[in-house]
């Protein structure tokens, strides 16, 4: 009997819809820490992912479909996934609400002085001191317009903010005012007081806020990163907001993770640092198991899985 792998726990109601869906297939729940390279090995459909058992996963002649527990897929095989005729879904979609939301609680807490409020706090200060500024009236940039950046956008648009979107397509999307492609950052930075970076990681994206992006910007700008660490030069990072290119930044993501006990990131009161939980959400098991059985429903008709196909030549 071919089996369904989960290495997350599935929500029990739609367990139950996989089963009906897939009677054919016997569905086995295995810790992500606990499974093991005979397990992964004799796997048709694997859901979730684990680093550790990627060698197995290769050397498997059953293997036909993983769905991604991430939204991220840059740690995948993608080639050899590729020319096994492997297909990758993942969970994107997932995370616009809690990332929107992150990005929206570290912009305020950045415009309101919450995160200088919370340091004289631990020490038992009463500081009245800092820039207390409003977010409505401002130019929100966003680079990356998928799930998160349409949520982030139509949050912006409630706050009564200009948003500037950055896409490869140019395309125009709902709640974004001006739309430019990515060779055009240039004008859409230097006219964005907030710049949120939600790109995913690629060849092409790999220190695409670098030395040169930031010096689009204009002087006082806020910095957001909840898209993947590598997309940014971290010293170029550092670099702008010594110069005052970047009047703060709020990072969820880093080039190296996690962030070394000594690195300078952590002693700047310029600096919001979030350990890579953007995306954390009390719903995301439900949200993910929802995207896996609607992919479920097609795979066994022999259809296009319909949701967070991955496309091999793009990376994402």
């Amino acid at each position: 009997m071919p089996t369904i792998l989960t290495l997350y726990e599935i929500p029990e109601e739609y367990a139950k819809q996989i089963r009906e869906i897939a009677p054919d297939y016997e569905l086995k729940s295995v810790p992500v820490k606990e499974v093991t390279p005979e397990q992964i090995r004799e796997a048709d459909i694997l859901v979730g992912w684990n680093r550790k058992m990627e060698q197995a996963a290769l050397e498997s002649d059953n293997l036909k479909w993983i769905q991604s527990w991430s939204a991220g897929v840059d740690y995948f095989p993608m080639d050899q996934l590729e020319e096994k005729k492997v297909l990758l879904t993942n969970a994107g979609g997932v995370h616009a609400i809690p990332i929107s939301e992150h990005i929206f609680a570290v912009l305020l807490a950045m415009s309101r002085n919450l995160h200088g409020n919370i340091r004289s706090q631990v020490h038992g200060k009463w500081d009245k001191g800092g820039l207390y500024g409003e977010i409505s009236g401002l130019t929100m940039a966003i680079v990356g317009t998928g799930h998160i950046g349409r949520a982030t956008a139509r949050i912006a648009k409630a706050f009564g903010m200009h948003t500037i979107g950055v896409r490869h397509s140019g395309d125009p999307e709902e709640h974004i005012d001006d739309m430019y492609k990515t060779d055009g950052i240039e004008q859409a930075f230097s006219k964005a007081d907030v710049v949120v970076n939600i790109l995913p990681l690629t060849d092409e994206t790999h220190h695409f806020f670098n030395k040169d992006s930031f010096g689009y910007m204009k002087k006082g700008t806020v910095f957001i990163n909840v898209g993947r660490g590598p997309s940014v030069d971290t010293d170029a990072l550092i670099e702008a907001l010594d110069s005052g290119k970047l009047s703060s930044a709020a990072l969820d993501v880093f080039e190296k993770e996690p962030l070394p006990e000594d690195h300078p990131l952590w002693k700047r009161e310029d600096v919001i640092i979030t350990p890579h939980a953007a995306g954390n959400t009390d719903h995301y098991d439900v949200r993910a198991a929802e995207i896996f059985v609607d992919n479920l429903k097609a795979f066994v008709k022999g259809e296009t899985l319909p949701r967070n196909l991955v496309d091999y030549s793009r990376k994402y």
